[in-house]
């Protein structure tokens, strides 16, 4: 399926829709192990990424996601929606919940990645800079190998295959967009905008972004929901803990009343 020229993947199903965002090294297919059944679920391949249209700016900010996102639910004929981020995706929902909280019913951040705030032309950090750099010297596949361990608590079987897959799957030039979105983030100062109560869960093990990170996040928020830790999980928790992840959605889904 697509919409304003993004691929989606997509569960048919009851209730208000959940829509997912992923994060910076994956795809819609990451999600696939932790839909929650009977649910309508979509969830986005990002601009940029496999035959995603990619954004204008080459520099974009989580706004500018955001505004993908918009003309994508317009496009799909979607009122509102329950949205949820992981990683990255997490700057982005929070930056549409910022901008047009009429469109959501619920809202989650999972292993959420906050942004550097990065002013407008200025470099990049080092460490983020480095991602950009690292695809592009070893190409997908070998940066894929490098990097996709670090996402899991126990990095093996079809948990580390998935993440490696997702990985290696990517386009350096919607990478290197993405990557600068999380460079110009600022998570911490959308969520001081959004009244919506959303819940934020991280895993008890990751090292990607820590749980302190959700702490932060939940700590801002001026209605926040629960907050979950769930053991023994790093930070690509819907392939690592497919069912714990099944059910947040499900929880998150749950607290929309027209369900």
């Amino acid at each position: 399926m697509r919409a304003a020229g993004v691929s989606l993947l997509h569960q048919p199903g009851q209730g208000v829709p959940l829509f997912l965002l992923h994060g910076v090294g994956s795809d819609a297919m990451s999600w696939a192990a932790a839909l929650p059944p009977g649910r309508a679920v979509y969830a986005w391949t990002a601009p940029g990424y496999a035959d995603s249209e990619a954004l204008e700016a080459p520099s974009p900010s989580p706004a500018d996601y955001a505004a993908r996102l918009l003309a994508v639910l317009d496009a799909l004929h979607l009122p509102r929606v329950v949205l949820v981020g992981h990683s990255l995706g997490a700057l982005f929902a929070g930056a549409f919940a910022a901008a047009h909280p009429g469109r959501l019913a619920g809202l989650g951040f999972l292993s959420p990645a906050l942004g550097y705030r990065v002013a407008p032309g200025a470099a990049l950090p080092a460490h983020v800079q480095a991602r950009i750099d690292d695809l592009d010297a070893l190409g997908p596949a070998a940066f894929a190998e490098k990097r996709a361990a670090r996402l899991l608590f126990r990095p093996e079987g079809a948990a580390l295959q998935g993440v490696r897959r997702g990985m290696a799957a990517v386009n350096p030039s919607g990478y290197a967009q993405a990557v600068r979105a999380l460079g110009a983030g600022d998570l911490l100062a959308d969520a001081a905008r959004i009244t919506l109560a959303a819940h934020v869960a991280i895993g008890a093990e990751d090292v990607v972004t820590p749980p302190d990170n959700a702490r932060a996040l939940h700590a801002a928020l001026p209605s926040p929901g629960p907050l979950t830790l769930i053991p023994a999980c790093g930070h690509a928790m819907a392939q690592e803990s497919p069912a714990a992840a099944a059910a947040l959605l499900a929880s998150i889904a749950g607290e929309d009343s027209d369900v």
